[in-house]
């Protein structure tokens, strides 16, 4: 069947197409953008572009929705959005053609049109053979350069859309343009950054971003490790091993069930967590052992300063930093005979962070070991299955609450923060099992207050 006209009756079926061609339309009405690639692609787009020549037929798709239009984006090229159950519909005046629109837009395979009136599929740079072929190439070098953020953009279509490849040519135009990604908002460079690290090819992307330079000027803060591994030649790498990382995010993700928000965040967690390294590396020259002594609160504070001028949100740097904190916690208590207290104790600090911690852990295990499994990597593995499980019961039954800051006071505590203390001191005992009774809860408060250690 012609790849058009399959395209054409795809485009038909949808609901606003329809509508659309019900109504009285005053100018030219184009479906441009993604949600042509989407449908080509078999894939059900949420969201839709059209570019129009007569700004009053934006009521027209007003009534259509029933909901108003709003605008979106700076002049003098501004858009109007109407966001209608969960989906965005986009609308651009052109102020040319369509064939000029197009012209400008970021690559071949965004670069094709619906003439809604005429009934017919525009592609005048050939787009729909590169969407056949998967090739993911730029329209022309100066569209790079009027929005650089396009070059971050082809990395995400890399990493999100199964099988593209990019074409060496714009591979050679990221490599030679890529300081420009500075000038792009933060707030962009993130939306499209989050896509890509919590992606089934976030491995593959973070190594054409690796390679042509994108990644460090985005995070410059990475090139230091790269530089730290090429000056010290330690193995397992640690920029090295923390790419590597990744070839198992998304694998091990999906394994225990976790949404892409919980991804992104062991993916952030990953890529910052040892950006202390190099400022703790000490070597005992009599034990031949190489030490990075709390590099994880070097790692937190310089994560920090990247978050903020990433303009990550406060829960997201929150999470983020709770993980690189913790990120050795599953390491340490499977470095000897682990026992079930240990493992509540680490479920008990993580609380609803322990799923991510223990993706992370097998992450930068994997990532360390080039994904080969010794005696060393299956006692993690046994400790973090077993962590989860424990996890995962606590979570169908919570442990109840065997006693209050009411009940401490009652039997002799002053208000103050030694209640929140002896609260948390049980809480604990209770989750390793020391404590099982709100008997014991309260006896073991009375010894507290005797032995005066809480205050």
């Amino acid at each position: 069947m012609d790849i058009e006209y399959s395209l054409k009756e795809k485009i038909a079926c949808l609901d606003i197409i329809k509508e659309l061609k019900k109504s009285p339309i005053r100018g030219n009405v184009y479906l441009v953008g993604g949600s042509i690639r989407e449908l080509f692609l078999c894939s059900q787009p949420n969201d839709f572009d059209f570019a129009i020549t007569d700004e009053k037929d934006i009521k027209v798709f007003e009534e259509i929705l029933n909901s108003r239009a709003f605008i979106i984006g700076k002049k003098p090229i501004h858009a109007f959005r109407i966001a209608k159950d969960g989906k965005n519909i986009d609308l651009t005046k052109i102020e040319k053609d369509i064939t000029d629109d197009l012209l400008r837009r970021d690559f071949t395979i965004n670069a094709i049109a619906y003439d809604l009136k005429r009934d017919e599929i525009l592609d005048p740079l050939n787009g729909l053979v590169d969407l056949k072929e998967k090739i993911i190439i730029h329209i022309k070098k100066e569209n790079l350069i009027k929005d650089p953020l396009r070059m971050l953009k082809a990395v995400r279509h890399f990493s999100t859309l199964d099988g593209f490849i990019i074409h060496d040519n714009l591979y050679t135009c990221i490599c030679e343009l890529g300081h420009l990604i500075k000038n792009v908002a933060s707030e962009r460079i993130k939306y499209e950054f989050d896509q890509i690290v919590c992606s089934r090819q976030a491995f593959s992307s973070l190594k054409v971003m690796e390679t042509t330079g994108l990644l460090f000027e985005i995070f410059p803060e990475l090139i230091m490790l790269k530089r730290f591994d090429e000056e010290k030649r330690l193995k397992p790498e640690v920029f090295g091993h923390t790419i590597d990382a990744f070839k198992y995010l998304y694998q091990y993700g999906n394994r225990y069930q976790m949404d892409k928000q919980s991804i992104k965040i062991t993916g952030y967690a990953l890529l910052f967590h040892d950006l202390g390294k190099p400022q703790t590396f000490s070597y005992d020259r009599e034990k031949k052992v190489v030490h990075f002594f709390y590099h994880e609160r070097f790692s937190e504070k310089t994560a920090s300063l990247i978050m903020e001028r990433m303009r990550f949100s406060i829960n997201e740097m929150r999470q983020v930093k709770t993980l690189i904190q913790n990120h050795m916690r599953i390491f340490l208590i499977s470095a000897g005979e682990t026992t079930q207290r240990a493992i509540r104790r680490v479920i008990l600090k993580m609380g609803e962070f322990t799923p991510l911690l223990i993706l992370m852990t097998l992450c930068d295990m994997y990532g360390s070991s080039e994904g080969k499994d010794n005696a060393s990597t299956k006692k993690v593995l046994c400790v973090c299955e077993e962590m989860l499980s424990t996890f995962k019961r606590f979570q169908e039954k919570p442990l109840p609450r065997l006693i209050t800051g009411h009940d401490l006071i009652e039997i002799g505590y002053k208000e103050g923060p030694e209640i929140g203390r002896i609260l948390s001191d049980i809480r604990e005992r209770q989750i390793s099992g020391d404590i099982k009774t709100r008997q014991e809860a309260i006896d073991y408060a009375r010894t507290m207050l005797k032995t005066d250690i809480f205050h």
